[in-house]
């Protein structure tokens, strides 16, 4: 069995980031992609950049909106930055946003942490509502110790208030809790927080942060479960 990392010695929780970490945020469009044409792609990556900058720019100007509305806001400046896609799609688009696709190696990644004795659970910067049908849409919560909103600290991730929360609701240090996200800005967030930061890079970006780096980084989530245990979520059966 391949050793466990020094850092990830004495972890008691894994609390992951939902949106591109475990679920798929470009599955919406995808699930449309022969109605949107040939800007799908563009179309799914402004959605995101745009959703995510919203709340950056709220939370460093005091303020905080439901993420979903960020959501809805964001979808609309997609579109209108890609004229060619029909603007009659923007309600299916939504709805396949509220019930987006989990990764297929989360399940096993869970059940495989929670095997051994760890807590899991989400923070996300996903509003209650939204965040409720999802991970229920995607079966997540049968999986999970917890499902955590920023809802409840009133501001976006990368603030402090917002990671104490999973401090808080499992009654652990810091450092005994791994913070896994597919964000590099999450990821550098949770690094300055205390936690355990690991990077899910599955599509092989450049390194940020450089001052705010994580311990592991790892194609998928099912690399976690080698970080820990020495075995893939892909090829494991729990």
């Amino acid at each position: 069995m391949m050793s466990t990392p020094d850092a990830l010695i004495g972890a008691r929780a894994v609390v992951f980031d939902a949106y591109g970490t475990l679920l798929d945020v470009h599955s919406a469009v995808q699930r449309h992609a022969g109605s949107v044409g040939p800007d799908a792609r563009s179309l799914s990556d402004t959605w995101r950049q745009k959703q995510l900058e919203y709340s950056w720019v709220l939370s460093l100007s005091g303020h905080y909106t439901a993420f979903w509305t960020l959501t809805e806001r964001a979808l609309d400046y997609a579109l209108a930055r890609h004229p060619n896609v029909d603007l009659s799609l923007r309600s299916a688009l939504l709805e396949a946003y509220r019930r987006l696709d989990a990764y297929p190696e989360v399940p096993a990644t869970l059940d495989g942490l929670r095997a051994q004795g760890l807590k899991t659970a989400i923070l996300s910067n996903g509003d209650t509502a939204m965040l409720d049908i999802a991970v229920r849409s995607a079966t997540l919560h049968v999986h999970l110790d917890a499902v955590l909103s920023v809802d409840a600290a009133g501001v976006f991730k990368t603030s402090s208030r917002a990671y104490d929360l999973p401090v808080e609701r499992l009654g652990f240090d810091s450092r005994e809790i791994v913070f896994v996200s597919s964000n590099r800005w999450d990821v550098a967030g949770a690094a300055a927080y205390g936690f355990v930061p690991v990077w899910v890079n599955r599509t092989h970006q450049p390194d940020e942060y450089p001052d705010l780096a994580p311990v592991k980084v790892i194609d998928t989530l099912g690399g976690l479960l080698s970080c820990f245990f020495g075995r893939d979520a892909s090829t494991s059966k729990i």
